[in-house]
């Protein structure tokens, strides 16, 4: 067997935060560690086995990887209980007391991996004190049970009780924030100590590795800072023990440094967790050595456990508070969405209260144009936000931060001082948010000591090196808002998943409800229509001397025409909500011709129209002809009713190798961006109620798009200057129809 231990690494900036601190290769001096595989064969052994044991386990055994042999009864029934658990469904045997070489030991056994450890923990008191111990363990319990006014206060008795039962001459409670960082929100402690109540430490002072030992071994004693470390002899081939679980296991150089910095001889850590997550800590300092038996640790931890479920129980209570308020609320919202006429106001009545249910100090509702807030923010500033979500978040995720001007200086500034944003985009398509904010809150905190550590030479050559002064060391913290709790996040897709499906509902309901409309006015207006027509028609051919019943018929027909136009239009909206498809049928046609025959019947339509086509002979085409010409009347009708007046619309055509492309142009100002983005899709609410074009429904060239695409070609607008362009690309021949999915 090897006498040495396992070369240490120099531990460095890179590797600081990946310190093996389980497999030190070494323990405390004030105990002793034998670990043995499943035939009783000694894998691991600390140096001082003989010194502290004397004969009660045979040395020269040990030294040589042998069986190991126990000389002491109650030592051999132990092993033997030990090994029969190793590896079985039996649990190990308790803790007990052993007497050897004139001191009392208590023995504690462990499961590593595929190894029994056995550890010798020296006893510095007698059995008659432990008694005392375990009566004060008891009252502080029952202390405990009694419910406080608030977790701080339960805390605060903690280390009240802590401090009695132990003797140390501070302990400290811990909380932790959600990066990691602890404040100290509870101590008792000796007179001449400083305090470091309300005093904040770094994140770094525990680092990831540590902190997943404090959820696996929730309680650690330090008995005596500045004593050596004792090493462990480990058998040739044998792995470095895993000492997690091991209470003797020895302690960091880096934590030696940080505890020696701040002047403790001695500390035991308590852990409290709540679901499975390190919430707090307990910690305990002596300025000199200080050893806490073994029964008065396992009692201090129970306490802690008490502690931590009592916690628990208080942070699920007022959870289940909140989200029994937030669900009251959030059900009067979706209520009111589903059924309101107008969802945006419905929302917006709501916006207030849901402000306060998030704790939020204002909130933004936004719908396309529309825009509605509460609390201090002005329209100028919302927008500038909503732009900025649009532009950088538009992937229908919800989006939280504290530090927005540290994420978007630009936007920040802008929005100043609202620093929070909790964003829930609940419609990406029309630029609907729901957005939560809360203000800066400037605060300064009281670090214990500056928190950044620093890279110098230490013991182990240069390293990152603990943090050398723990003297008060405040700092100013600006742009940042109090951060977005996991249970405001839990809420807010809550309430995001909610609306959306009461959106989805009730565009259902409406899509639903808009199709049966549209089938219904498409099959009873048509009939009625056509009469009309033919009325009108029998009226302009018998027209009298004057011409008056001829201009009546003119007017008439006029009419009819645009309200038999709108029922198309209603019917293939129909048909393509309903699936059908708009049944095209391909035929070979002369495009130049189609084109002109448009052109002639707007112009006899409209006298005034200035009308011009650059066409070439003749342009073939493989499409329908009718549905072809419903395009281009759509394309044609648009440019007279948008174009400005007194310039002329141009219709441009000509064939290319992948097919014929035709333009119509009309002089007018670029259509807006936020427009164009909906161009080709129905019922856009820039359509309704147009000044130069009241009747439309925002149809026409929704269908036009529908037919072009149906033809396997594309249609598209652009603005070049002073012209808006639409044009349209035909393939030279159209999928068959089996494949399209319109026909």
């Amino acid at each position: 067997m090897s006498s040495g231990t396992a070369p240490v690494q120099p531990t460095t900036l890179e590797n600081c935060d990946r310190e093996p601190i389980h497999i030190p290769g070494s323990i405390q001096s004030h105990g002793v560690l034998v670990a043995v595989d499943a035939s009783g064969l000694v894998r691991h052994a600390s140096g001082n086995a003989h010194a502290l044991l004397g004969h009660a386990l045979q040395p020269g055994e040990l030294l040589r990887g042998s069986r190991l042999v126990a000389q002491h009864p109650v030592l051999g029934e132990l092993l033997d209980e030990g090994l029969a658990a190793l590896g079985a469904a039996a649990d190990l045997p308790m803790p007990t007391e052993l007497l050897a070489a004139g001191r009392s030991f208590d023995v504690v056994l462990h499961q590593s991996h595929e190894l029994l450890v056995i550890e010798f923990e020296a006893r510095q008191a007698s059995s008659d004190a432990l008694t005392g111990f375990a009566m004060q363990a008891h009252r502080a319990m029952e202390k405990l049970r009694r419910p406080r006014a608030s977790i701080d206060d339960l805390l605060q008795l903690a280390t009240q009780e802590l401090q009695a039962l132990t003797g140390f001459d501070r302990v400290m409670a811990y909380r932790f924030r959600p990066d990691s960082s602890g404040d100290v929100v509870a101590e008792s402690r000796a007179d001449f100590l400083d305090p470091y109540l309300g005093r904040r430490y770094p994140a770094s002072d525990i680092p990831a590795q540590a902190r997943a030992l404090y959820v696996a071994n929730t309680l650690r004693v330090i008995a005596d800072v500045q004593a050596a470390p004792v090493p462990l002899a480990q058998a040739p081939g044998s792995k470095p023990l895993d000492q997690s679980a091991a209470i003797l296991r020895s302690v960091s150089p880096i934590h030696i440094e940080y505890l020696t910095n701040m002047g403790v001889g001695a500390s035991m850590s308590i852990s409290i967790v709540i679901n499975n997550r390190l919430w707090g800590l307990l910690a305990c300092h002596h300025m000199g050595p200080r050893q806490v038996p073994y029964s008065v640790r396992m009692a201090c931890d129970v306490m802690a456990q008490m502690l931590g479920a009592t916690i628990q129980a208080a942070l699920a209570r007022k959870q289940a508070e909140r989200q029994q308020q937030v669900s009251e609320l959030r059900t009067r919202v979706m209520e009111s969405v589903l059924h309101s006429d107008d969802e945006f106001a419905a929302l917006c009545a709501h916006a207030a209260a849901l402000a306060t249910s998030m704790h939020a100090g204002a909130v933004i509702v936004s719908e396309s144009s529309k825009l509605c807030t509460e609390g201090e923010i002005s329209d100028s500033a919302a927008q500038a936000l909503l732009h900025w979500l649009d532009a950088t978040h538009a992937g229908g995720a919800l989006y939280a931060t504290h530090a927005l001007p540290l994420e978007a200086p630009e936007v920040g500034v802008q929005l100043s001082p609202w620093c929070g944003v909790l964003a829930l985009p609940l419609d990406m398509h029309r630029g609907s948010w729901l957005v939560f904010l809360r203000k800066e809150q400037i605060e300064t905190i009281h670090w214990g000591g500056k928190p950044e550590k620093e890279v110098r030479a230490g013991p182990l050559g240069p390293r990152l090196t603990p943090r050398g002064s723990f003297d008060l060391w405040k700092e100013i913290v600006r742009a940042t808002a109090e951060p977005w709790a996991g249970d405001d996040l839990d809420l807010a897709r809550q309430l995001l998943a909610e609306l959306v499906r009461a959106q989805s509902t009730r565009h259902a309901e409406l899509n639903n409800a808009r199709a049966h409309l549209m089938a219904v006015l498409g099959h009873d207006l048509r009939d009625p229509l056509h009469s009309i027509s033919m009325a009108a028609r029998v009226l302009e051919k018998n027209s009298g001397t004057d011409g008056s019943t001829g201009r009546l018929g003119q007017r008439i027909q006029s009419s009819s025409s645009r309200m038999q136009r709108l029922v198309s239009q209603v019917m293939d909206m129909s048909r393509l909500q309903s699936r059908l498809g708009l049944d095209l049928r391909p035929a070979t046609l002369d495009l130049v011709q189609l084109l002109a025959d448009l052109m002639d019947e707007a112009r006899t339509a409209h006298p005034g129209m200035q009308l011009v086509g650059h066409l070439p002979d003749s342009l073939r085409a493989e499409a329908d002809p009718d549905r072809i010409a419903q395009v281009f009347a759509n394309l044609i009708s648009n440019a007279r009713h948008h174009g400005d007046a007194g310039h002329p619309v141009e219709v441009h055509a000509h064939g290319t190798p992948a097919g014929p492309v035709i333009e119509v142009r009309n002089v007018a100002p670029a259509i807006a961006p936020e427009v164009a983005a909906d161009l080709f899709t129905p019922f856009k609410s820039s359509s309704v109620g147009k000044v130069r074009n009241r009747s439309g429904l925002g149809l026409g060239l929704y269908i036009a798009h529908q037919i072009v695409q149906g033809h396997g070609g594309r249609i598209g607008y652009a603005h070049e200057a002073p012209h808006v362009v639409f044009t349209v690309h035909l393939p030279l021949r159209p999928p068959g129809a089996a494949n399209n999915p319109l026909a």
